[in-house]
């Protein structure tokens, strides 16, 4: 069976996709940027952004019945490689228990020109650490 979560994010609709697909006990949650609930773009540096984009995704994988710690896979795009570091600290804090495999990549843009950062992941469900 095929369960979606929706996030509320204006592109959604517009370009017709869910924040994240369920089937069979996997995952999948599309490229997050840092999005407000009023559709807004999350302010700040690009370790707020992230914080944001973690939060949409762990919500999302709740959701459809998973926790963060059973994320075993992420990508990152950056549009600014200098922010590795912090990005990658908030990686951490939020993906550090599961410890899973992770792409960082430069980009020359995102969909909005004021986004620094985008995530996305995948979550194997009952294999935890």
């Amino acid at each position: 069976m095929r369960q979606h979560a929706l996030s509320g994010s204006p592109f959604e609709t517009r370009f017709g996709f869910s924040r994240a697909v369920r089937i069979g006990n996997r995952i999948i949650v599309a490229g997050t940027g840092p999005i407000e609930e009023d559709g807004s773009s999350t302010p700040g540096d690009a370790a707020a952004q992230a914080a944001r984009c973690c939060a949409i995704i762990v919500r999302a994988v709740e959701e459809l019945g998973g926790s963060a710690a059973d994320i075993v896979r992420t990508r990152m795009f950056l549009t600014d490689l200098g922010d590795q570091d912090t990005v990658g600290a908030v990686h951490a804090r939020y993906f550090g228990i599961a410890r899973p495999a992770a792409t960082m990549v430069g980009v020359a843009a995102l969909c909005r020109p004021e986004w620094l950062v985008e995530i996305e992941a995948e979550a194997v469900m009952g294999n935890a650490p």
